[in-house]
């Protein structure tokens, strides 16, 4: 029963926003200290997710986070923490949207989260290889939840590849997959190409 209260009370905090409201395939810029990266993000397979997500690009949330999981041959994660490694998190979460039929391969981005599939709320990750594992499983009698893909990398990849593959150490209550020198979003924000 808290699950689905859990639930219920995800989809309103979203609810503000309706699928129709959301932009079919908005863009997103991404200005950090080592380049720039654009985003295409898909409103019509994850309408929730995108929606949320530009609430927080379009409130400045994003400005001053740092990419603070990097982990070469699989991702680059931020979106929640200052680069003191405070956390910074959104109170709202996102219901889960892996069954829409996009997968985590190189290039998407996805939604981080705990182990209850519905706790996503502002942190997110790029895929740096193929990982397919974090798709939703498809089991007789059901499947298990996934990570939320809902966009992709269409420019700057190669800064994601450099963020992947800088140096990194423990730092804080984080064992091994911290830059040493902070890689900082400066600013986020939707982007027109011209």
């Amino acid at each position: 029963m808290k699950k689905i209260m859990l639930i219920l009370l995800g989809l309103c905090s979203v609810a503000s926003i309706t699928a129709d409201e959301v932009p079919a395939h908005p863009y997103v810029e991404i200005v950090t200290t080592v380049g720039t990266i654009i985003l295409e993000l898909d409103g019509r397979q994850a309408p929730l997710t995108v929606g949320h997500f530009l609430q927080l690009v379009d409130s400045g949330f994003y400005n001053g986070v740092i990419f603070h999981r990097v982990i070469p041959g699989f991702m680059a994660q931020t979106g929640g923490h200052t680069p003191d490694l405070k956390l910074k998190e959104d109170a709202r979460s996102i219901p889960n949207e892996s069954g829409n039929g996009l997968s985590n391969v190189r290039g998407t981005v996805a939604m981080a989260r705990t182990g209850d599939p519905h706790s996503a709320n502002s942190q997110f990750f790029i895929n740096v290889a193929d990982n397919s594992r974090l798709d939703p499983a498809k089991q007789p009698g059901g499947g298990s939840w996934g990570y939320t893909v809902f966009g992709s990398v269409v420019q700057g990849m190669e800064v994601v590849d450099q963020i992947v593959n800088t140096p990194t150490g423990p730092q804080g209550n984080f064992a091994s997959d911290v830059p040493v020198i902070p890689i900082v979003i400066k600013k986020m924000s939707r982007y027109t190409f011209e």
